[in-house]
C-alpha cells in the first residue's frame, strides 16, 4: 500500500470519528487491529475497539480539527496529529466527575497498516492537561 492511499485510509478513518460513524471507523480496521489506549492497556480486535466506541460515546462528544497525516513511502506506518474538542457527557471510572465540562486538546496517534485496514493504533494526548481542564472547568 502506497502512501498516497495510506492517507486516503486515514482521510475516512478520521471523518467518520467526526461524523460518529463508528461502522465507518470499524470498517477501517483489521479484524486483529491492536488498540494502544492512552496510558493504558492494550485491547485486541474489532468487537474490543466496537466496546471502547461505545464507552467513548457513552462519556464524552468529540471532534477533531487541525488533522494532519502522514505516512512512510511504502504506507505502512502513519502518524496523525489533531486537536480534540470535546465535552464530558458521563463520569469515566477512575477520573473526575463529569458534569459536562468542556476541553481542547492536542493529541496524537501511531498506527501501522497492512492490506488497506489499520492493524495497531497507538493513541497519545496528555491526560494531566485534560484532567486540569475538567477539574478547572
Amino acid at each position: 500500500m502506497a502512501r498516497a492511499q495510506t492517507i486516503e485510509l486515514l482521510t475516512r478513518y478520521y471523518a467518520a470519528f467526526n461524523a460518529r460513524d463508528w461502522q465507518g471507523m470499524l470498517d477501517c480496521l483489521a479484524d486483529d487491529v491492536a488498540h494502544d489506549i492512552n496510558q493504558g492497556k492494550r485491547v485486541v480486535g474489532k468487537a474490543a475497539f466496537g466496546e471502547f466506541l461505545a464507552h467513548m460515546e457513552r462519556c464524552y462528544a468529540e471532534q477533531l480539527s487541525d488533522i494532519v497525516l502522514m505516512a512512510n513511502d511504502d504506507g505502512t506506518r502513519a502518524a496523525a496529529e489533531f486537536v480534540v474538542h470535546g465535552e464530558y457527557l458521563a463520569t469515566d471510572e477512575g477520573l473526575p466527575e463529569a458534569n459536562g465540562q468542556t476541553y481542547v486538546l492536542p493529541a496524537g496517534a501511531f498506527l501501522a497498516i497492512e492490506q488497506g485496514r489499520i492493524t495497531r493504533l497507538t493513541m497519545y494526548y496528555n491526560l494531566a492537561d485534560w484532567e486540569a481542564q475538567v477539574i478547572g472547568a
